[in-house]
């Protein structure tokens, strides 16, 4: 493949990034006077900057992950690690991606932000990745082909087979989305950074970890290319509050297994369930947090749950989702209301 260094924007090479106060001096003494920041000095837990590297909930995610925390960046939720993306290897006007529909939204949605060219290869009928398509579908231009596995909205997770095919016969950069890894028993692709240098993969604190709240995304990929985006990360883009936070969750991994085998739990009883509601016709399997089913009208049950106090998500105008609704796990008791109604109404 290209070297990695082909791939990268001319005027992100030779950018200057910002150089922070805390990046040109770093202590963790108590002792020092710190008058470098325009900091307000009196002390209320947040007056000061954050570390603008994230060096200790790094070192944690290092040693949970195996991977070496250069080979990570944290974003303000995966939406800014994805922005990033697009801004190091995309140039505006001139480069394109792909994309496989139906997928998450926000692929299009920067790229179309960021003015480049959005290829769409749509999933086959078992919503995999049409491997011939891709390939045949890229140019000189395509720069990036983004990877949602397990996929958002189908749940389902691409085959390693596929993958690997993408991975080694496209010259540009694979981005996985592992949003829902946690959900699935398929090991991470961040393991295989080694192997694949054109390799990104994202991963949140969103879904499985409970923190959609505090937006923390992470991006894993080799030391080169995490060097380069950090070249244009803003200083500052993960907060003192949300550090805290997300440190607190990562060194509580009994908490994290007990909720995933709840959450895993409650996915196997709402798919038997399912199954026998005389307007499902297909149930999709799962690997995530959700459940796609086929029903025989999706927008007048839709709007039936709402009318009885359930939101799910309507994906009827998705490619290949028609008539489709996308339902979350709930708790038990919020599943065990949603099977209530789905029985009742006709």
């Amino acid at each position: 493949m290209k070297p990695i260094d082909n791939l990268i924007r001319a005027n992100i090479k030779i950018i200057k990034p910002y150089a922070s106060a805390r990046d040109e001096y770093k202590s963790t003494s108590d002792d020092l006077v710190f008058l470098d920041a325009n900091e307000n000095p009196f002390d209320n837990g947040v007056n000061r900057y954050p570390d603008p590297q994230q060096s200790e909930l790094k070192s944690t995610l290092s040693d949970i992950k195996n991977i070496p925390s250069e080979c990570m960046l944290l974003g303000n939720g995966s939406d800014e690690v994805l922005d990033l993306i697009f801004r190091v290897f995309c140039e505006p006007n001139t480069d394109n991606v792909i994309t496989l529909p139906p997928t998450y939204g926000m692929y299009e949605v920067l790229a179309n932000m960021n003015a480049i060219e959005l290829l769409k290869v749509p999933l086959n009928d078992q919503f995999q990745p049409n491997i011939n398509a891709i390939l045949n579908a890229i140019n000189s231009r395509t720069k990036l082909i983004f990877l949602c596995t397990p996929n958002n909205p189908t749940a389902n997770s691409f085959t390693s087979k596929s993958i690997e095919r993408v991975l080694r016969d496209f010259e540009g950069i694979v981005v996985i989305d592992e949003a829902y890894i946690d959900f699935t028993e398929k090991k991470s692709w961040s393991n295989r950074l080694d192997e694949f240098p054109n390799l990104i993969v994202i991963q949140t604190l969103s879904k499985a970890y409970g923190l959609a709240g505090i937006r923390l995304g992470i991006c894993y990929a080799s030391s080169y290319i995490i060097s380069v985006i950090n070249k244009i990360k803003p200083p500052y883009n993960i907060n003192k509050l949300t550090q805290q936070k997300a440190l607190e969750c990562l060194l509580d991994q009994k908490r994290l297994s007990l909720e995933i085998k709840e959450i895993l739990n409650q996915r196997s009883r709402l798919l038997q369930v399912l199954e026998h509601i005389t307007f499902v016709d297909v149930v999709y399997p799962s690997d995530a947090n959700f459940i796609l089913v086929k029903v025989d009208d999706a927008t007048k049950r839709y709007n039936q749950l709402i009318a009885n106090g359930i939101v799910v998500r309507n994906r009827t105008n998705l490619p290949g989702c028609y008539n489709c609704l996308r339902l979350t796990i709930g708790s038990e008791m919020e599943n065990s209301k949603l099977i209530s109604i789905l029985k009742q109404i006709q």
